[in-house]
């Protein structure tokens, strides 16, 4: 069960980082790299919590319904229900606090493979999931500082 974890700073507010983890409009696949908009399915959205499908194409479609609470101030946490990929309990965690006028937020990956597909990801996890993991967090607070 690969586990990465790195952190990351940037002078986007916690507040709106939180906001675009939590957005789940159609623009949520512009923002985030690893969320094509054919794969992208609201369920349900509360004040705290959301359950949603989402994936990719990656390597021949990766996808995952995940359950997301932000009920913890400065905390999403992001659980996998059901995979093609990853078994339930798989998960990622998102602490983010302020610092200075931007925010240091630091990630939690924890993946459990269900299928080949799964074990061979896990393996790219391992050899350099968090170099890939933080570029594709730092993409994103790229995409949020140029939209202003």
């Amino acid at each position: 069960m690969p586990r990465v974890e790195f952190d990351v700073n940037s002078g986007v507010s916690p507040e709106r980082f939180i906001g675009a983890l939590t957005d789940f409009s159609p623009a949520r696949a512009d923002v985030w790299p690893n969320i094509d908009a054919e794969h992208l399915k609201v369920h349900e959205v509360g004040a705290d919590s959301a359950d949603v499908t989402e994936g990719s194409s990656l390597a021949g479609g990766v996808w995952e319904r995940n359950r997301y609470d932000w009920s913890t101030p400065g905390t999403v946490r992001v659980e996998t229900i059901e995979s093609n990929t990853w078994r339930p309990g798989s998960s990622w965690l998102y602490q983010v606090t302020p610092a200075g006028t931007g925010s240091h937020i630091h990630v939690t990956v924890d993946r459990r493979p269900a299928s080949l597909k799964g074990r061979l990801i896990a393996v790219l996890l391992v050899l350099g999931g968090r170099r890939v993991l933080r570029g594709a967090t730092e993409e994103v607070l790229r995409k949020l500082e140029q939209s202003g």
